[in-house]
């Protein structure tokens, strides 16, 4: 009998892990990079982003936190911040890409978020927001942009992002 018992406690745990792990595949919540860009408009194209990918989004319950390395080329490393010129910091920090803050999912495939702190301060605050379509399978997501405070995007990025955690 205890065999019995043993032998269906390890089942039920595994499928309790399966369960688990198929509603994580099903949800946004996780840790994603991106892979592939897809501009619209004039000079359209498709970006691959290849290894090392220089990004990172952190997606939990309600929060999401994102750093982007956007330029085309290692980032100088200069000799003395206090003494660079604005040219070599623009260099330094202006691909660079911070922000973090909340998120909800409405209509089943529509991401808003608000952002709470930004690299950028023009994009953080009340009233500020960015709003997304989204089509998961598996492990794969695509995110397009809709519209943001000021109303909806000309020419809209389209993202592939994997999950790695």
């Amino acid at each position: 009998m205890t065999k019995v018992f043993a032998v269906l406690a390890s089942v039920a745990l595994l499928a309790g892990t399966n369960v688990a792990a198929q509603s994580k595949r099903d949800s946004i919540e996780g840790v994603w990079q991106a892979v592939e860009v897809t501009l619209t408009g004039p000079g359209a194209r498709t970006i691959a982003i290849h290894e090392p990918r220089l990004n990172l989004t952190i997606i939990t319950a309600r929060h999401y936190s994102r750093v982007e390395d956007q330029s085309e080329r290692p980032r100088p490393i200069p000799a003395d911040v206090t003494k660079a010129n604005a040219d070599e910091l623009r260099a330094v920090w202006g691909p660079f890409v911070g922000e973090a803050g909340t998120y909800e999912v409405t209509g089943g495939s529509v991401i808003t978020m608000r952002p709470i702190v930004s690299k950028n301060p023009a994009v953080m605050g009340p009233g500020t927001s960015i709003t997304y379509s989204y089509k998961l399978e598996g492990d794969t997501m695509w995110v397009t942009q809709q519209r943001n405070q000021n109303g909806p995007f000309t020419n809209p990025a389209t993202i592939k992002v994997v999950r790695v955690e």
